[in-house]
């Protein structure tokens, strides 16, 4: 099996290997990669025993598994939508993301690079007409492969590679007729995560499809790959394949990178390959954003929780695809559908009384479960399935039914929109049991389907953004004085470029053609983070990564269009283990006044305080150690809380001199909180002040307990979010 081992400068990889094997041609054999450029290490095929024992030498930092099953991808309106939310659903002030697009050029020389499946070059997304010339600094190129060459790339794509060998050590040669030995993609996941961070505008693809940056050059490095379905399908993306990626990219020169992929909670950072090289990559000033996580709503499931990186989760925007369902009694039952179809009156039957005896039990009948419909009884009938999705649909076309009613598990409007290959709705899920009870009572029961019509919201009695019901949450497992995710962002039904060879519903016997696609996921939300990371980089190009991240988290919002705390998709109210910081505005982001800065350094000494410092050994740590709670982060996180508490923050001016900030705290319940000084005077910009925060439980305290404060100088609002347990 691949393992990855990280070591000091002076070590390579064929002398280590050479002890192990006895010969340079066995060692030769072995490597997988080769780190040069910018992280030091290598992988190597290895047997548990082998890389026990190079995990003792001198000189070696790390060794861990490059885990075939870990990292797989975390599978327009949403601009529009994040300006009307910054603007406090004012039309007349939404122009804010068009005033941050001009003052950043569009993001015109910023890179963009993106770990992810692929890219579908020929997308009208990355077309470069009118761009200029590639910047200078740019060292990338494209790699020819199967069905690409240099041709298609541009101004606009301006680099393309893949990452193979990683895989191919664990699965064998790639399947060719299930993936492509080049950054071409079959998949859609990459095309769509790279337009999503900076696709050109795009007119015409329901109404007009955009990305954060549409004048970012874009990088793509082709990491996930497609796994046979004798091996268990699906895809994977491996370690060491990443590593190699990340390892190319700081070299090339992106500027920020972007990578919609996940693997198990609670890995150390030491054994994580996007942890490494994200760290690599934030030591020469890269921004790193990557997805949190498709694991919700169970808490403790948040991936990518170093503090380097910013963390993303996703939530909705205020587009809704109506599409009601007609009784035959006249009933409307609300449902939304992006399946195209023409308005139609069917028989409806409900799935447990078209089943195939024996094939359900008391909790599964209903379902429609694979193999458990009846074609005699199915065929030319529309199907009301309790609840489900893709797999749902696909049972009742198998069986012969020419519509499908799918109930959503949740109430509200929360409602994950595919395109199904027959007639179909997925109806909300207050509506389940009228159409339940009137298919149980009417002798002859039927359904009018009615094509979708797209419905924009904002000044409606809908509250959003909701988080979306997948959004994993926290708390973070490794660390948990460090709150995750950072922010959230657009993640559910989420329009953008699609590979062409790739069917919008995602299986084989799905023969449409889709140049835009609509999917969700954190995958989503994070290409959107990284467009606006983007543009900020092109209006301040001295901003450090973690000025970059405090920006983005300082100014984001934790209310919906009603003026209320943002909710799930249940109606609840949501906390900062779901959106962290809150939800992303723009244009706010660029002007936040102060931020909290961190250096490199920093995170090595924060590394050293939790986990030990794996990952730098030219760095000493010091012997008296600092908390992880006083790691100069835009949020604020105390566990196990006992007696009193002080923790330092500092804030740097990005504003203008002689600035006067005064604190307002919105305590935590069970807590007392005291800021001190509570005024702070910036006279220049880039000077530094610092703060202490001191807190003590002061009743019984709740698990977990939130509040906010915010430094104002009555222009800027600088906020943070206090997550306190005892």
């Amino acid at each position: 099996m691949p393992h990855l081992i990280l070591y000091e400068r002076f070590c390579i990889s064929s002398s280590i290997l050479h002890f192990i094997y006895g010969s340079k041609e066995a060692a030769k054999a072995c490597i997988v990669y080769s780190y040069k450029k910018v992280i030091n290490g290598f992988s190597a095929v290895l047997t548990p025993d082998e890389a026990h024992k190079i995990s003792g030498m001198d000189g070696v930092i790390s060794v861990f598994h490059s885990d075939p099953t870990e990292s797989r991808p975390h599978t327009t309106r949403s601009w529009d939508f994040i300006s009307l939310l910054e603007a406090n659903w004012d039309v007349t002030r939404a122009n804010s993301r068009e005033q941050l697009l001009n003052q950043a050029g569009y993001g015109q020389n910023v890179v963009i690079g993106v770990l992810d499946s692929g890219i579908w070059p020929e997308s009208e997304s990355f077309n470069d007409l009118g761009m200029g010339p590639i910047p200078a600094t740019w060292k990338g190129f494209c790699e020819p492969g199967v069905d690409f060459n240099s041709s298609h790339c541009n101004r606009k794509l301006i680099g393309a590679r893949y990452y193979l060998k990683g895989f191919e050590a664990n699965f064998g040669p790639l399947d060719p007729t299930i993936d492509v030995r080049s950054a071409r993609e079959i998949d859609g996941h990459g095309t769509h995560t790279a337009s999503t961070a900076g696709g050109r505008n795009v007119p015409g693809a329901a109404c007009n499809a955009t990305g954060g940056a549409p004048l970012a050059r874009l990088a793509m490095y082709k990491v996930c790959w497609n796994i046979p379905a004798a091996q268990g399908g699906g895809s994977t993306c491996l370690d060491d394949d990443m590593l190699a990626a990340f390892d190319d990219a700081i070299n090339d020169g992106v500027d920020v990178i972007s990578v919609s992929i996940g693997g198990k909670t609670g890995k150390p950072y030491a054994e994580s390959g996007i942890a490494v090289g994200a760290l690599h990559a934030v030591s020469r000033n890269i921004v790193v954003v990557c997805s949190a996580g498709n694991s919700g709503p169970d808490s403790f499931t948040v991936t990518n929780i170093s503090p380097w990186i910013i963390t993303v989760g996703a939530s909705s925007i205020d587009r809704v695809f109506s599409s009601p369902v007609v009784l035959g009694n006249g009933m409307v039952v609300e449902g939304q559908s992006i399946t195209p179809f023409v308005k139609g009156t069917y028989p409806l039957v409900y799935a447990s009384d078209v089943e195939i005896p024996g094939t359900t039990t008391d909790d599964t009948s209903g379902l429609c479960l694979a193999g458990t419909l009846s074609p005699a009884l199915t065929v030319g009938k529309a199907v009301f399935c309790w609840s489900g999705g893709t797999r749902q649909a696909l049972e009742v076309q198998r069986a012969g039914g020419v519509a499908v009613v799918l109930g959503n598990n949740h109430d509200g409007v929360g409602v994950s929109s595919r395109p199904f290959l027959i007639p179909g709705t997925v109806i909300l899920s207050d509506g389940k049991l009228s159409v339940y009870e009137y298919t149980q009572t009417d002798l002859a029961p039927t359904a009018t389907l009615t094509p979708a019509i797209t419905l924009i919201g904002g000044t409606t009695s809908t509250p959003t953004p909701f988080m979306a019901p997948f959004t994993s949450r926290g708390p973070n497992v490794i660390e948990p004085n460090i709150l995750k995710p950072d922010i959230t962002a657009p993640g559910f039904n989420i329009l953008a470029a699609w590979s062409e060879v790739s069917s919008p519903f995602g299986v084989p016997t799905d023969n449409r053609v889709a140049k835009f696609n609509i999917i969700s996921g954190t995958s989503m939300s994070c290409p959107h983070v990284a467009g606006v990371a983007a543009l900020l980089k092109a209006v301040h190009p001295d901003w450090s990564s973690a000025a970059i991240r405090s920006a983005l988290m300082t100014t984001a919002t934790a209310n919906n269009n009603l003026g209320k705390l943002i909710t799930d998709v249940e109606g609840n109210y949501a906390t900062p283990l779901q959106f962290g910081a809150g939800h992303i505005q723009p244009a706010k982001a660029a002007d936040p006044g102060l931020v909290y800065d961190a250096s490199y350094e920093d995170y090595l000494l924060f590394l050293c305080s939790t986990t030990g410092n794996l990952l730098d050994p030219t760095f000493a740590c010091p012997l008296i150690l600092p908390s992880p709670s006083n790691f100069n982060y835009p949020s604020v996180t105390i566990t196990k809380l006992t007696g009193v508490v002080t923790v330092q923050r500092t804030l740097t001016n990005v504003g203008v001199g002689n600035a006067t900030y005064t604190v307002t705290v919105a305590t935590p319940p069970g807590f007392s909180v005291t800021i001190s000084p509570a005024t702070l005077f910036f006279s220049a910009t880039g000077e530094k002040q610092s703060f202490s925060i001191t807190v003590q439980a002061t009743e019984i305290a709740p698990v977990d307990a939130f509040g906010w404060f915010y430094w104002s100088d009555e222009i800027h609002q600088v906020v943070s979010p206090i997550l306190l347990s005892v």
